[in-house]
Formats: C-alpha cells, sequence, structure tokens
C-alpha cells in the first residue's frame, strides 16, 4: 500500500510538473482539473488504511519496546537478587568460617586444659599409690621384723642372708655384662 500512495504522489507531481504554464505567470500551471482531482481522491481513499497501518505499527513496536523494558528491568532485579544472594552466602561462610575457627581455637584450649588436669590427676593417683605402698611396704617390713622378734629367730639366719644377698647381686652383676 505504501507504494501505491507514493506512486500517486509521483503521478500529481508528474502532472504538475508536465503542466503548461499561464502566460505571464511562471508559478502557475494549468492541469485537469478531474485528473488531479482523482489522483487526490484515490490518496485520501489509501491514506487512511495507510495511517492506521502505521498506527497499528507504532502500537506494537510501543508494545515490543514496553515488553522488552519490562523483560530488562526483570532481567535486572533478578541479577540484583542473585548478586545480594552471593553477597549474603559469601557473608554467611565469611562468618561460618570464623565460627569455625572461634570453635577450633575454644576445642584445642580445652583439650590441652582437660590434657593437663588428667596429667596432674594421674599424678596425684600414682603419688598416691606410691605412698600407701610404701607405708605398705613399711608395715611389711614392720610386721616381719616383730614375727622375727618373737619366733626367735637368731643372729645365724641373718648373717646367712646377708652373705647370700651380696653373692645374688654379684651374680646379677655377671648376667647383665653378658
Amino acid at each position: 500500500m505504501d507504494n501505491e500512495v507514493m506512486q500517486l504522489i509521483d503521478d500529481l507531481y508528474s502532472m504538475v510538473s508536465e503542466a503548461w504554464g499561464v502566460p505571464l505567470g511562471n508559478d502557475k500551471c494549468i492541469v485537469e482539473r478531474d485528473k488531479v482531482l482523482s489522483v487526490i481522491e484515490d490518496i485520501k481513499n489509501r491514506i487512511p488504511s495507510e495511517l492506521a497501518e502505521a498506527k497499528r505499527l507504532v502500537s506494537a513496536r510501543d508494545e515490543f519496546i514496553g515488553n522488552a523494558k519490562r523483560e530488562a528491568e526483570s532481567i535486572r532485579r533478578a541479577a540484583e537478587e542473585k548478586a545480594r544472594a552471593m553477597v549474603d552466602e559469601q557473608e554467611v561462610v565469611r562468618v561460618a568460617r570464623a565460627k569455625a575457627a572461634e570453635i577450633e581455637s575454644t576445642a584445642g584450649s580445652r583439650a590441652t586444659a582437660l590434657r593437663q588436669a588428667a596429667m596432674e590427676f594421674i599424678d596425684d593417683a600414682l603419688r598416691r599409690a606410691e605412698e600407701s605402698a610404701s607405708a605398705a611396704l613399711g608395715e611389711l617390713h614392720s610386721s616381719r621384723a616383730r614375727f622375727r622378734g618373737a619366733a626367735g629367730v637368731n643372729e645365724d639366719l641373718r648373717a646367712a642372708q646377708s652373705q647370700r644377698q651380696p653373692q645374688a647381686a654379684g651374680k646379677a652383676q655377671e648376667e647383665e655384662a653378658e
């Protein structure tokens, strides 16, 4: 249709430019009224359909641009939300790592303190066991001495034991040397 209107305008232009001029009026000419009016009427008839088509195209273009703007805005908001979520996630990870380091440090300190307390407890228990064993050994020696005194064990028996002890010590030294 666009070409038809342009063709009609070209025809009208040709009619005016090829028309005979009026004597003593360089800017005036003579044209066939019926032909010019017919071309103008055809233009008038076609222009509304051309305008309607142009309006439809402009409306479609505006709708397309509006949709594109809405989609662009939606994409921008989604990207901002995703970026915000990623920043929040990074913040959560950073906080979690800091908390984990704090927990690890606290656990290490507690483990060291527990280890120290356990060592002190064991040392104290061993010291008490050693004291109890020493007291029991002292009691045993004392009971044995009372038993010997009560049984009448003489000095000869003690001398024989004294002689055996150096011999046993000498054998132990020989075995160690081998």
